[in-house]
């Protein structure tokens, strides 16, 4: 082939490459827009690796295959970076003040967010309920302090779906006013859990404790006292945002401390319980022998595997409890639907409040 035809065939390639490359964007503008819609963050490794391998299996050559992957993962970079364009400017409620862990998930499950606060998890709750905000990120679990008893009444009692589950890994540092020094502190201030997630730390220092909303307005609290008698259990990156130093490192008693944030929007997102997906369901029985037993053995009988299990007391009926379940699988198939419809019939109520993808022991995707 002459190489003017060659150009040309290239030329001609280019034309319609550019035609596909619009409505490929255009495309990419609707995922943005679902993202955005039922709380989803832009950055997803499996598909990204997914489609790279079923796309790069349509090249026979395998030396032009080796290029088309690189290919492939430009026009991956692009669509993402024209994703994080779109929602750039996404508000995301959360409860604390800057710096809060509840403030570095938020930031770290969505980048390119505006994090809006609220001085509780109802208030950054019903910010989304209300539209204020597009989600709220709020903490469900903590590896060493458990349940976020709070968050779980708010899915039981509010209308909005999680859409996904995400584990930050926490390390709780002693802060201090400048100059201080570990002796000369005599309190410490802090979120209670925190304070649990350190406990034999401030008690084999003999130091008395304070509470706080949440770590870091305990921060702050200690920053505008001045006083070096008085200390916070907070991140690092709180101390910086503060001016505070860190007297100490990695004071929680367990190194394995983590707390799970769930993601909650408006829109339900059915999709996110396929391939390895897992589920939230909250239920209660009817006040008769064997009502929980029943419930339990129908979501087995369905073959959906239970992870969790909870119970939590109704605000508005003493001594009466719903149940809080984690399960394996997708609540949108077949079996999830009649498994749904087949509580519902032995329930007084039953409900999924969310499906998301599953990596991990437990289930949240690590960021």
């Amino acid at each position: 082939m002459e190489l003017n035809e060659a150009r040309e065939l290239i030329k001609k390639t280019d034309e319609e490459m550019a035609k596909l490359f619009v409505a490929r964007m255009e495309a990419v503008r609707k995922v943005a827009e679902y993202k955005r819609t039922h709380g989803l963050p832009i950055e997803d490794k499996e598909q990204e690796a997914r489609v790279i391998e079923g796309r790069s299996a349509l090249v026979d050559d395998p030396e032009l295959r080796s290029f088309y992957v690189r290919f492939l993962r430009g026009a991956i970079e692009v669509s993402k970076s024209y994703q994080h364009r779109l929602t750039e400017g996404m508000r995301v409620a959360y409860s604390g003040v800057e710096g809060a862990f509840a403030h570095v998930a938020a930031h770290r499950i969505f980048p390119d967010g505006t994090a809006i606060a609220y001085p509780s998890f109802e208030a950054a709750y019903a910010a989304v309920e209300a539209g204020e905000c597009d989600v709220a990120v709020l903490p469900i679990e903590n590896s060493f302090a458990g349940e976020v008893g709070r968050v779980l009444d708010l899915m039981f009692s509010g209308a909005l779906y999680v859409n996904g589950v995400y584990d930050l890994s926490i390390t709780q540092n002693l802060l201090g006013v400048p100059g201080a020094k570990p002796s000369d502190v005599k309190t410490v201030v802090s979120h209670p859990q925190a304070l649990a997630q350190c406990g034999a730390y401030l008690r084999a220092h003999g130091y008395k404790t304070e509470t706080a909303e949440n770590t870091a307005l305990a921060a702050k609290e200690v920053a505008e006292r001045g006083d070096v008698t008085v200390a916070a259990v907070a991140s690092g990156e709180t101390a910086e945002l503060y001016g505070l130093s860190i007297l100490d490192h990695d004071v929680n008693e367990s190194k394995n401390n983590t707390t799970r944030f769930a993601v909650f929007s408006r829109a339900e997102n059915p999709s996110s319980g396929h391939d390895g997906g897992a589920f939230l369901l909250l239920f209660t029985v009817k006040d008769e022998v064997g009502g929980l037993a029943t419930a339990i053995n129908l979501i087995s009988a369905y073959n959906f595997n239970l992870r969790v299990l909870r119970s939590r007391p109704m605000k508005d009926l003493p001594w009466h409890y719903y149940f809080y379940a984690e399960a394996e699988g997708d609540a949108a198939s077949d079996d999830g639907r009649r498994m749904l419809a087949a509580l519902r019939g032995v329930c007084p109520m039953a409900k999924i409040v969310g499906q998301y993808k599953a990596t991990g022991e437990r289930g949240g995707q690590t960021i």
